[in-house]
């Protein structure tokens, strides 16, 4: 047998051949993305390849050195295969899609509009009423912050699992484990309501009376909250608002036509539309499943699994809801001998109206910035998609700057954005606060303390809406830790800052805690986004 001369490897005549070229096709029909030279020549040798043959056709030392090669001609066909760029909207096409885009953001901050505009005309909404007793004011008020503190988490993690089948086409799916997280949620409410019973009858917080109207409110509540968080996931916002708005009508014809009492009527409409809504989620859920094609149905994840990669977004529910809550709570448990609003406190929790109407007018500055977040972070996703197939792979440095940037221009609309709702709203407030002193007899904010916690929180709100806006961003690279690590501080502060001051000066300082909490969270979110966005490149990958 005549021995094999071996001779250095003429790269330009073996990588230009055909015979390459087909080996390389060969490579990649057995793996894609093959992961280094040494996996190319696992591949070879499992094709018949041998040093022998190697040298024989290529002029080749052995089977490593044709790998070698053919690992970095592969490298270069990923690098500079050209993609197709999606295309980029122009005119009336990105006009429209902002319009819809804001009228999304700002259509889930409808039902709170329109809840405004009830009491300030039928002087009560689904679950408030003007004239309503202190007593009853502190049951609804009670039930309420308690339905969000248990649901918050479940509509989150519904939210999360539900858009990932959602966006693959699987409704099944998504109906299937959007249900799994009511019925927990459900089951969680039921248990938190017999323990708070036991906890009411052994210390007595409120008389048994009291504590079935909380218990109702809470339940029926929370139902209500994980219903809408289905209508938002399958883009049925106005559904919602429709049965807000029929909520109220509801009310109005057992309480002013037929004389029902008040409370009585809005638990039973707030039963209604609870039930309601569930069947409602239920039947979108199976009208999209007509749509979905039939074929190998994917298993529902592991629950361990599933806990694991839901739990962060579980937390920033819960924690978000107590961010939002915690300064109402340490504020109306505050008992000062020098409060004239109310000369004693009966029981631990106390409703303070003044309080409760500064923030809920303030909570409008919302709606406005929230339209406008969903339409930069609309803006910020295509722009990444089309960015991703723009920039080669070495480009990466360049691709992080520009968004860096670009964040910036984002951060000074965000701002903007807010400055201007909280003028728009302030002036408002001021103007109808002297057209309702004719309509009804009063103002809208009767008295300095209600003021007071209008202005400081509607500053609040305004700063927390830019944070909002952050962690809308980081939730979209599947970032909830950056988000929760700011939430969390921010959490305390509200707490630490509320309670002292709350029992240093007055209850209504319990605004400050709501307001250093806001700017903290915006602060650390925001620093959180340019740390995210020097390593772009690294969170999409990881996202993806």
């Amino acid at each position: 047998m005549d021995n094999v001369v071996s001779y250095p490897v003429n790269r330009a005549r073996s990588n230009g051949s055909v015979e390459f070229q087909e080996l390389i096709e060969l490579i990649i029909e057995r793996r894609h993305q093959p992961e280094d030279r040494y996996e190319i020549a696992a591949i070879l040798e499992s094709m018949g390849w041998n040093d022998t043959r190697a040298n024989l056709a290529f002029g080749v030392e052995d089977v490593f050195e044709l790998a070698e090669e053919l690992w970095e001609a592969i490298r270069q066909r990923v690098v500079y295969t050209p993609f197709t760029l999606p295309d980029r909207l122009v005119g009336l096409k990105l006009a429209l899609d902002i319009f819809k885009s804001f009228l999304r953001g700002l259509i889930f901050a409808l039902p709170m509009a329109i809840s405004v505009f009830a009491m300030l005309t039928l002087r009560f909404s689904l679950w408030s009423y003007e004239k309503l007793s202190i007593e009853f004011a502190t049951c609804i008020a009670v039930g309420t912050i308690l339905s969000f503190l248990t649901v918050g988490g479940f509509t989150q993690a519904i939210a999360r699992r539900g858009f990932f089948y959602l966006f693959q086409n699987y409704y099944n799916m998504a109906r299937r484990i959007t249900f799994f997280f009511i019925r927990y949620g459900i089951v969680a409410c039921v248990i938190i309501s017999v323990l708070l019973y036991f906890v009411n009858l052994v210390f007595n917080i409120y008389p048994q009376k009291m504590f079935m109207i909380i218990v109702l409110y809470y339940f029926f509540l929370s139902c209500i909250w994980l219903s809408v968080t289905v209508m938002y996931m399958l883009r049925k916002e106005l559904v919602f608002t429709a049965l807000i708005v029929a909520g109220i009508g509801l009310v109005y014809l057992m309480f002013v036509i037929l004389n029902i009492p008040i409370v009585l009527s809005q638990l039973i409409a707030v039963t209604l539309v609870s039930i309601t809504g569930m069947g409602l989620a239920l039947y979108y859920f199976r009208k999209a499943e007509q749509r979905e094609e039939r074929g190998i149905a994917p298993q529902m994840t592991r629950l361990s699994i599933m806990i694991y990669a839901i739990m962060p977004y579980f937390i920033y529910g819960l924690l978000y809801f107590a961010f939002l809550y915690t300064d109402r709570v340490i504020s109306w448990s505050t008992d000062h001998p020098w409060d004239f609003d109310q000369q004693y406190m009966p029981y631990f929790i106390w409703f303070r109206g003044p309080y409760e109407l500064g923030l809920d007018f303030a909570l409008l500055v919302l709606m406005i910035p929230l339209g406008i977040s969903e339409v930069i972070v609309n803006n910020l996703m295509r722009d990444l998609e089309i960015s991703q197939k723009s920039f080669l792979g070495f480009d990466y440095a360049k691709m992080n700057r520009l968004y860096r940037a670009a964040y910036v221009k984002m951060l000074a609309v965000s701002t903007a954005t807010a400055i201007i709702s909280a003028i728009i709203v302030y002036n408002a407030v001021l103007y109808f606060n002297v057209k309702y002193l004719v309509y009804a007899g009063k103002p809208l904010l009767p008295n300095d303390t209600a003021w007071f916690v209008f202005v400081i929180s509607l500053i609040a709100y305004a700063i927390l809406s830019i944070g909002l806006m952050n962690a809308v961003i980081m939730f979209s690279f599947s970032q909830p830790g950056f988000v929760n690590r700011a939430l969390a501080p921010a959490f305390a502060a509200n707490v630490l800052i509320g309670f002292l001051l709350t029992r240093w000066v007055d209850y209504s300082w319990g605004v400050y805690g709501l307001l250093i909490g806001s700017v903290l969270f915006t602060v650390l979110t925001t620093l959180s986004m340019i740390k995210m966005l020097g390593r772009l490149d690294y969170y999409l990958y990881s996202a993806s």
